[in-house]
């Protein structure tokens, strides 16, 4: 006997605590087109998730986690229904993201060795070692400018 599941359906509520996405977030995607418009139900009009919509809101959250833009995001999933006709814009939009990150993690670290630096210097001062902080003070001010040069880039 061969037994078949029932396809489950999902309200905007459940579908929001499934995928850790507010509600107004759901109804903002499927409107500007992030998402494919969401089934209705018959007689509430209220929108009716089912597992491929759940699939795209997870698929969606990822890439939203990754800091990615709203018009890459609708691009991506646009390009998600294309499929493998699609595959080497789908590899752009990633390494552009992976660029877009890897730029944000230098302008982090670079901003982690300031903080360092003045931890230092202020180590020096209460230590008294003038020529320390001194020393640090110059490393802290030529590191300054190159966060200065970052930010304007």
């Amino acid at each position: 006997m061969t037994t078949h599941a029932q396809p489950r359906s999902y309200s905007i509520k459940e579908a929001a605590a499934l995928t850790g996405l507010p509600a107004s977030t759901l109804r903002y995607y499927e409107q500007i087109g992030v998402i494919a418009p969401v089934g209705r139900g018959a007689r509430s009009g209220h929108r009716v998730y089912d597992d491929g919509d759940l699939d795209q809101l997870m698929w969606v959250s990822c890439l939203a986690a990754t800091g990615m833009s709203i018009g890459d995001m609708r691009l991506y999933m646009a390009n998600n229904r294309i499929g493998a006709d699609a595959a080497a814009d789908q590899q752009r939009l990633l390494e552009e993201q992976q660029a877009r990150l890897e730029a944000e993690a230098a302008a982090l670290a670079l901003r982690q060795r300031y903080v360092a630096l003045k931890i230092a210097y202020w180590q020096a001062v209460r230590a008294d070692d003038t020529d320390g902080a001194e020393r640090l003070a110059s490393q802290a001010r030529a590191l300054a400018d190159e966060l200065r040069r970052a930010d304007r880039a």
